[in-house]
């Protein structure tokens, strides 16, 4: 029987494997979100500023909820905007 090596592949068995997602703020160490600083918010909002679910984002509950606060604590203060058209 022929191993693995020895079989030629019409294709790549490697594509479509992708990295793991992972949380940030854990790899990172990063404690507190701050809700004044739009430009790190807009990573967690797409082109119409709806906030990103958490299996686009790799966040953590914990920290997922923490970024929805920060982000509509911006939003209050006019920092970010609550709808747009191509925001980024």
């Amino acid at each position: 029987m022929a191993s693995r090596d020895d079989i030629k592949f019409l294709n790549n068995p490697n594509i479509g494997s992708r990295q793991k997602k992972y949380c940030r703020f854990r790899k990172f160490g990063i404690k507190h979100i701050d809700y004044k600083d739009p430009d790190f918010l807009m990573q967690f909002i797409n082109e119409q500023g709806k906030i990103l679910p958490r299996r686009i984002t790799g966040n953590s509950l914990k920290y997922q909820k923490r970024v929805a606060v920060a982000i509509k604590r911006a939003r209050h203060l006019a920092l970010l905007p609550y709808v747009t058209d191509l925001l980024k």
